[in-house]
């Protein structure tokens, strides 16, 4: 939720603060305004001058960028706003909400002059069909264009009346984002099936018809200001670029026309590493490509499959094709029937393929260790835990470095303040002790440290330092004893004192790990997970007077590309996990359970 002008990036940060940052440095640059609860939307105006904000509080926010004070509040929305849109002349400034309306204000006035019952209702963002990045047309503003269910509405200015749709056979899910080309004349639209369309608004025809290769949801789409380029996001954070958009001679509307001439860059897909297209070299190209790729110009490599694949020559202006370090390209145009391959490439090009082609199963990216009850590491201000017992805070920035611990139950113990001087970032918190854990670096080893609160001697900590190259990765308490998983496959368990009482190893690298009890519970990675499913396995242990196996390397039970996103103990003592997408609908485990 983010945009960059002049230098400047505006963010919505997780502190429900929408924050200023230089740009290409991203230092933190000042805070514009806050919300009382999450920020959905931020965008500039066409000079940068300006900002608006929409957020979970059912508020709109106009904010001066040179002076945050200079603010003005839009109230009218009875639900969390999707999108915001400013009309490029200032004067409008339009807002989706999951209310199911979509209004446009008087900046000026701060009224709403019109309100558009156009969308489904909903309760919250996370359960909006649509996100409704909706735009206005630029320069003039005389359009605005909203993604309503499988169709672009347009409405035109100043009598906010609908004056035409746009829509294909080609679009089957609900729309999620639009945009204009910088001249007005072609609109892109992208669903949440990872479907992108593009048309030429004036002749309604249907030009491009581009589809995600994994499917994922478009839900953010920008032209390059001055090439035929469109860049696109998706909901699983990758990034693409579709080139000479619109350039084509274009496509009857509502026919159902395969993705022509324009080629999708994930550039930041692990899948689309694996799978390069070949790229056509001519012989002024072939020296630099043959540097590219460290000089491998093996014959064998051209096997009998690459060499019958179809190719052709383009234009004179596309014959001079120079491969860049990044993405290799292909560009040719389609030979008149009945010509001869070899009569096209003889003598100008060759094919010289970048990767040998595969086409089975991909494998999938495994996920991250990461800490129950913990939000990400890379956040300023974080839970490091937060579970039935308290709360452990983070809070690193130029004023701070420190961790607050907090009870529920301050008769237990009070609240501790600690510097954070070791940068830990992993941590655990029981009745007994405070967990804490940080990385290794050059010069210090992985540390475990523990405060161990409910000591005979009333105030006990101990710290050890683990083996140069092992970096802890995922720690827990439980009854008299500690805990921590490391990249080195192994598990060390500690006595609450301190005394390194077992050492054994994981059967894969580990994803988490919790404790209850006497119960030890380790999620790894048993093997390698193809087509976005993660392949894991569980092991649960119970460490009293003797280690007994309960679990031991069992597949974990996942939905369908889905990956674990916590994994505990409930009150009655029955071991539960939960998926990226939903509650997984698995087993549970109790203490004397002999699965």
């Amino acid at each position: 939720m983010q945009e960059t002008r002049d230098g400047k990036v505006v963010v919505a940060s997780s502190n429900n603060a929408i924050q200023m940052h230089t740009f290409p440095a991203g230092d933190p640059d000042g805070i514009l305004t806050r919300f009382t609860t999450n920020a959905n939307h931020v965008v500039f105006n066409t000079d940068g001058s300006k900002i608006a904000a929409g957020s979970g509080d059912f508020l709109v926010k106009v904010v001066q960028v040179e002076d945050s004070s200079v603010q003005k509040t839009l109230r009218g929305h009875s639900a969390p706003v999707l999108s915001v849109a400013f009309d490029p002349k200032d004067e409008y400034l339009a807002s989706a909400g999951c209310d199911g309306t979509v209004r446009i204000w008087n900046i000026e006035e701060q009224i709403c002059e019109v309100n558009l019952s156009l969308l489904p209702k909903c309760n919250d963002v996370v359960n909006a069909k649509s996100i409704c990045r909706l735009a206005w047309q630029p320069k003039n503003g005389k359009l605005l264009a909203v993604p309503v269910d499988k169709a672009i509405q347009f409405y035109e200015r100043d009598a906010w009346m609908l004056s035409f749709t746009l829509s294909d056979d080609f679009i089957s899910q609900p729309l999620n984002v639009v945009t204009w080309s910088p001249c007005g004349q072609f609109i892109v639209a992208g669903s949440i099936d990872g479907r992108i369309v593009a048309w030429n608004v004036l002749s309604k025809a249907c030009l491009e018809r581009e589809l995600h290769d994994k499917g994922f949801t478009i839900c953010c789409l920008s032209w390059h200001p001055k090439l035929p380029q469109l860049a696109y996001t998706d909901n699983e954070g990758n990034l693409g670029v579709l080139e000479n958009i619109c350039r084509g001679g274009g496509s009857t509307a509502g026919s159902k026309a395969s993705p022509a001439g324009s080629q999708c860059l994930a550039v930041m897909d692990f899948w689309d590493y694996c799978d390069m297209p070949l790229v056509l070299v001519t012989s002024s190209t072939k020296k630099d490509y043959d540097e590219l790729f460290d000089g491998d110009d093996d014959e064998d490599f051209l096997n009998g499959d690459m060499m019958d694949h179809q190719a052709s020559v383009g234009n004179e202006e596309d014959d001079d094709i120079t491969p860049t370090p990044d993405v290799p390209t292909l560009k040719a145009t389609e030979k008149p029937e009945g010509e001869e391959d070899d009569q096209s490439i003889q003598g100008q090009v060759s094919l010289y393929p970048a990767k040998p082609s595969y086409s089975g199963p991909m494998p999938t990216p495994p996920q991250k260790p990461f800490q129950p009850g913990s939000t990400p590491s890379h956040l300023l201000h974080r839970f490091m835990m937060w579970n039935s017992i308290g709360v452990i805070r983070c809070y690193n920035d130029e004023q701070d470095n420190a961790i607050d611990v907090e009870f529920h139950d301050t008769s237990i113990h009070h609240a501790v303040h600690l510097t954070n001087s070791l940068n830990h970032t992993i941590a655990d918190l029981s009745q007994e002790a405070i967990l804490l854990a940080c990385e290794g670096t050059d010069e210090l080893a992985s540390k475990l440290q523990c405060l161990h609160f409910s000591s005979w001697d009333n105030s006990k900590e101990w710290m050890v330092d683990m083996p140069k190259g092992e970096d802890i990765q995922a720690v827990c308490l439980g009854q008299g004893w500690v805990a921590c998983a490391t990249s080195a496959s192994l598990v060390r368990v500690f006595t609450v004192g301190g005394v390194q009482k077992e050492i054994f190893s994981l059967l894969g690298p580990v994803v988490c790990m919790a404790a209850h009890g006497e119960q030890l519970v380790l999620v790894y990675h048993r093997g390698i997970g193809f087509d976005g499913d993660q392949c894991l396995g569980i092991q649960l242990l119970e460490l009293g007077k003797r280690k007994r196996q309960v679990l031991n390397g069992n597949p974990l039970p996942l939905s369908k590309k889905s990956f674990l996103s916590w994994l505990g103990f409930s009150a009655e003592d029955s071991l539960l996990w939960v998926t990226g997408r939903n509650f997984s609908p698995c087993f549970s485990i109790r203490h004397d359970s002999t699965h």
